[in-house]
């Protein structure tokens, strides 16, 4: 896998934390924390759209952050869960693996 790859990769992970520390964060590290969660993933983001296209990298970025969010509401918070839901985070995902698959890279980071 590319470094620019890893990078929306890493980038979503850390997005997905920011996002939950967004909504539970209620001491000064939580959200000292949600802040540098912030800044890598967005950090990471704009690196790989050197290599990437732009649109790409977001679509990828933000659909792994979308799916990650819910499946985290899902294993850590107990949120419900139905089987529409579960199938549509799927098609996000085949459609955020056929983005990566069909994108070709401008050069190496």
């Amino acid at each position: 896998m590319q470094a620019a790859w890893i990078q929306v990769f890493v980038g979503a992970f850390f997005e997905v934390l920011w996002v939950i520390g967004l909504k539970h964060a209620d001491s000064i590290l939580e959200w000292s924390l949600t802040v540098v969660a912030i800044f890598i993933s967005f950090y990471l983001l704009i690196k790989s759209g050197e290599v990437l296209p732009v649109g790409t990298s977001y679509a990828v970025f933000v659909g792994l952050g979308t799916a990650g969010t819910v499946l985290a509401d899902i294993l850590l918070f107990n949120v419900p869960v139905s089987f529409s839901q579960l199938g549509l985070i799927a098609l996000l995902l085949f459609g955020v693996i056929g983005l990566k698959l069909v994108t070709d890279e401008r050069g190496e980071a």
